[in-house]
């Protein structure tokens, strides 16, 4: 018979769990790892809410192992270190995002993209190297092998940086990547939520024109005067979307519902890119023939690797950039998911975990 959460490693942790489709989630006992020589001990402070914890705790992927204790956008405090740990030391400000583990021998490995490699151990719902589930950051306490962990510069706030850990680096990745924001290229944002409020950020800051596609009009006035985007288009408007016909150097797709791929190609110009970031869960139809006749690009990026997670975080400390989140407390957490749900959010929920979580 398999050991309870609770028993499976001697430190007693605690954490608020889903037990089954419903994805309820309530209070869970777990345990923790001893942290071993090239381990950190991070406290936990805060955890942002992705759309994913959303779909793993409810089995939209048909992949879920219950219980799961959600979370892969941690924040906290070091309180204890390996005696291999090079990069940290008690009292340090750190993070940990969507991966706790990888073979660390693959050419993905080798080549600092750890988040691609095919033994990825992701931060919960998953099984570490010992055989053990892994439980994410809905939760007090997380010990982490030193490689999988971000140090946080000191100006960046902890509670609007969170969400960079999966937001922030699943935009910042494939922008750098395909060459989306070289000086004078014209980028496409489509939607503008949790991912897309950042992306727009983030390719501002890294010199881009930003065009923002969205279907709520009423998203226009924050879009352009408080995110910074240069103009906004509105897909369901046929008039602006010929308007702008062949004018984009590459797309950013945020959007995780379906929803018709031809409009975007048709935005790009020759050569142009449209790389898609959401994940809705039906296939969506591709058509060809544009195409090929603009030698256009359809691809694809999922979080990146540790190197360049840091270098995001890095980036987002010099440039002041942080998500636009909504602090909650962990007894909130069922009606936040409700209201994620509904796209109630604007644009990140952010778990007060050290003030709130009780045992």
């Amino acid at each position: 018979m398999s050991k309870s959460p609770e028993e499976e490693h001697p430190q007693q942790a605690f954490g608020w769990a889903a037990r089954d489709p419903s994805g309820v989630l309530s209070p869970l006992k777990i345990s923790r790892r001893v942290n071993g020589d090239n381990d950190i001990t991070l406290k936990i402070l805060f955890c942002g809410i992705c759309h994913s914890d959303l779909h793993a705790i409810k089995n939209d992927w048909g992949n879920s192992v219950y219980p799961i204790v959600p979370g892969h956008e941690i924040v906290g405090v070091v309180t204890e270190v390996g005696r291999n740990v090079a990069k940290f030391k008690v009292g340090d400000k750190a993070g940990v995002g969507c991966m706790v583990g990888s073979c660390g021998s693959c050419d993905s490995c080798a080549q600092d993209l750890e988040n691609y490699c095919p033994k990825i151990i992701l931060t919960y719902n998953a099984v570490y190297h010992d055989g053990t589930t892994t439980y994410g950051g809905y939760s007090d306490k997380l010990v982490v092998e030193e490689h999988f962990v971000v140090r946080f510069p000191a100006n960046l706030p902890l509670d609007g940086a969170a969400p960079l850990l999966c937001a922030g680096i699943t935009v910042y990745s494939p922008i750098k990547y395909y060459g989306l924001c070289d000086p004078g290229k014209h980028l496409g944002v489509v939607g503008l939520g949790g991912l897309g409020h950042v992306a727009v950020k983030f390719a501002k800051a890294l010199g881009a024109k930003v065009t923002v596609i969205s279907t709520s009009p009423n998203k226009q006035k924050e879009a352009i005067e408080i995110l910074g985007a240069d103009s906004f288009l509105v897909s369901r408007n046929a008039e602006q979307m010929q308007a702008a016909m062949g004018t984009m150097d590459g797309i950013l797709d945020t959007v995780s519902a379906a929803h018709p791929l031809l409009p975007l190609i048709g935005l790009l110009k020759n050569h142009g890119k449209l790389v898609m970031v959401g994940a809705p869960d039906k296939p969506l139809e591709l058509p060809v023939f544009p195409l090929i006749m603009g030698r256009k690009l359809v691809g694809g990026s999922g979080i990146g690797g540790m190197k360049e997670t840091q270098e995001m975080i890095d980036f987002a400390a010099k440039h002041n950039i942080t998500a636009d989140i909504e602090v909650i407390s962990m007894d909130y957490v069922n009606t936040a998911m409700e209201r994620l749900a509904k796209g109630d959010v604007k644009y990140r929920f952010v778990i007060d975990v050290a003030n709130t979580l009780t045992t």
